[in-house]
Formats: C-alpha cells, sequence, structure tokens
C-alpha cells in the first residue's frame, strides 16, 4: 500500500480514536466506518477493566485521545520527513512483545512497523489483551490489507527477522537470551523526574498532577520524583496535585496507597500525605504506586549533571525548559521510548 494511503488511513483513525477519548458519539458515514463498528470499540473501552483493574475507562480515554491528537496528517508527515521509507512492502516481519502497564503501550511500536513496510507478529500482554485487538478491527476500515500485514499470536514467536520487546528488567533478561541472535531492541525499565526551579505557577503544578498521576503512575512516563530548590513550599505541590484526591477510588490504587503508608510508618519514615499520596524524601528515583519522592537541591547544575549519570533509568524530565508541565504522556511521533530511534532501526538507519 503507498505510503500516502497509509497515512491517510491514520489520520481517519485518528479522528477515532480522538472521538473515543472525548467520549464523542459515532460521527457518520464520513469517518470511514459504521455505527456498529464504532460502538464495538466503544465495547471495549467501557469494558476492559473486567480483565485489568487498573484500566479505568478514563485512563483509556486518555490514551485514545493522546493518540488522537497526534495521528493528523501533519504530524505523520512531519514525523516520515526524517525516514527514507520504501514504496514497497517488506517481506521481513518484526516481532512486538508489548508491555501492557499502560492502554496501548505498545502501539507506538506497531505503528513503526507498519509505517516502515514490515510485517508485524505482536505478542500481547494478557494485561492488555482486548484494546488492540478491537482498534485493529477499525484500522481494517482504513487499510484492508491490516489482517495480512500484521498479526497477533497467541503461542511461541515464530518466523521473525527482528524483535521489538518491552518489559521488566527480569524480562528484559530473557528476552537479551531468547532474542540476542535477532536483531533487536529491548527496554527495560525506565521512570520519569520532575527538575523544579521555584518560579512555577499554579497552573504549572496542576498539569504536573496529570505526568503524576495519570495511568495511576505506572507509565516510564510517569513522574515518580521531584527534584525542589531548598526551600520550596511542599503545600504547592499539594494544592498542584488536589484535583486527583479521587484516585483512590481505584482499589488498586487505594490498596497501593495503605500498603505502603503502613510499611512506611512502620520502618518510622517520615512522610507527608493528604489521603491519596506520599511524599517520601528519598535519592531514589523510582517511588512505589501511591508514593512520590523528593529531593531538595542548592544547585541546578550539579542535579542536571547527576540526571546525565542516571540517563538509562530515566525516561524523561519535566521541567519549564523541558517537557512541559501535563505533557510528559503525550509523546509526539518522535519521542521513542528509551530514546531510541525505532522507525531509524527498523529501516536500517
Amino acid at each position: 500500500m503507498h505510503i500516502q494511503n497509509k497515512i491517510k488511513g491514520l489520520t481517519q483513525l485518528g479522528i477515532v480514536m480522538k472521538a473515543i477519548g472525548a467520549q464523542q458519539p459515532w460521527g457518520g458515514f464520513d469517518w470511514g466506518i459504521t455505527k456498529e463498528e464504532f460502538e464495538e470499540l466503544e465495547f471495549w473501552v467501557q469494558k476492559a477493566k473486567i480483565y485489568n483493574g487498573w484500566f479505568e475507562e478514563k485512563e483509556i480515554r486518555r490514551a485514545f485521545g493522546a493518540w488522537g491528537s497526534v495521528l493528523t496528517e501533519e504530524k505523520i508527515n512531519n514525523w516520515l520527513s526524517n525516514y527514507n521509507i520504501p514504496e514497497q512492502e517488506s517481506n521481513k516481519t518484526t516481532a512486538i512483545i508489548m508491555a501492557g502497564n499502560i492502554p496501548l503501550v505498545g502501539f507506538h511500536d506497531l505503528l513503526c512497523v507498519y509505517l516502515s513496510g514490515q510485517q508485524a507478529l505482536i505478542k500481547l500482554s494478557t494485561d492488555d489483551d482486548k484494546l488492540i485487538p478491537a482498534l485493529l478491527k477499525v484500522w481494517t476500515c482504513f487499510d484492508v490489507n491490516i489482517p495480512n500485514r500484521i498479526k497477533i499470536t497467541q503461542g511461541k514467536l515464530e518466523n521473525f527477522d527482528a524483535v521489538l520487546a518491552t518489559g521488566s528488567n527480569n524480562s528484559a533478561r530473557y528476552f537479551e537470551s531468547y532474542f540476542g541472535k535477532y536483531p533487536h531492541i529491548i527496554r527495560k525499565n525506565r521512570t520519569s523526574v520532575a527538575l523544579l526551579n521555584g518560579t512555577e505557577t499554579d497552573e504549572e503544578l496542576k498539569a504536573l498532577a496529570d505526568d503524576i498521576f495519570a495511568y495511576y503512575g505506572l507509565g516510564c512516563r510517569n513522574v515518580t520524583k521531584l527534584y525542589l530548590p531548598q526551600g520550596f513550599d511542599l503545600d504547592r505541590i499539594f494544592k498542584g496535585l488536589f484535583h486527583y484526591q479521587n484516585v483512590t477510588d481505584n482499589k488498586k490504587y487505594g490498596n497501593n496507597y495503605d500498603y505502603h503508608k503502613a510499611i512506611f510508618l512502620l520502618e518510622r519514615y517520615d512522610l507527608l500525605e493528604n489521603g491519596f499520596i506520599l511524599l517520601k524524601q528519598d535519592e531514589s528515583l523510582l517511588s512505589p504506586i501511591g508514593t512520590l519522592y523528593y529531593e531538595y537541591y542548592n544547585d541546578k547544575s550539579e542535579i542536571e549533571a547527576k540526571l546525565k549519570q542516571k540517563t538509562e533509568q530515566i525516561q524523561c524530565i519535566v521541567a519549564q525548559d523541558k517537557i512541559p508541565f501535563g505533557q510528559a504522556q503525550i509523546p509526539q511521533l518522535n519521542e521513542y521510548a528509551d530514546g531510541i530511534d525505532t522507525m531509524g532501526f527498523l529501516l536500517g538507519g
């Protein structure tokens, strides 16, 4: 299929995903799908929580909305302008081992394989095995070749040429052992941090709450550590987070919050808390769910140098001069996981 036709199809898919994110009704046949096809996708958006308690409907809609915002003809063309995309489809197959920590987390890898012209062989996470198949059904409305180019396997991965795998540090060791002989990208645990300078507005701190609480903090782009200038008023942090006070309504999050609060109190750690998040002064980067670590600094340049030394542990840095507050979980198409150019890898660049 010609690349421009693929882009047009993805633009149509983006319209549908944006509508799902905004909880809009079917928009008519101009969308390129029937009402029944749209409602089937909507069904799984509403029902996925039955199979994964972290997948609240509002968080699934957040993911769809984020994708809908980047799947525009202009943004896709700008992204692909940096690559020499072949006109002919490739007979190569790339296996994609998807994580399931947040909704649609493996979709970017799938998008890269599809646009590179290769075939995709997907191994879904059992934590997110409903949304991708439902999305593929809608995608097929815009490209009838999808079933031939994208396959989902339930069993052992076989007959592939390269691998994109995402998992934990433990699973990465298994992936390295099993897939090391193939061209591969294997991703491990990462997290994100926010670097404040003290001049942040109340609106910026309110937006920071999205970076912390989106998807209940389960993504590698979620902020789990704050770096604060000495003397920063922590009450401003609590004020900015307050609109997420109902986050404990999710039982999984609430259980994590209660568990870690009990553990920290037994260990006699100094804590600050407001009923839905624990603030703990700690030099570690990755805080448990329901907890946010913070660390004070005197010299911002020293902290920036320190973060450079931890590049392999950090997905992104939220700051006034880096990723804007509230945008950590809305990556652009050229913002690759672990900073590795997936499209360049697939194209052999």
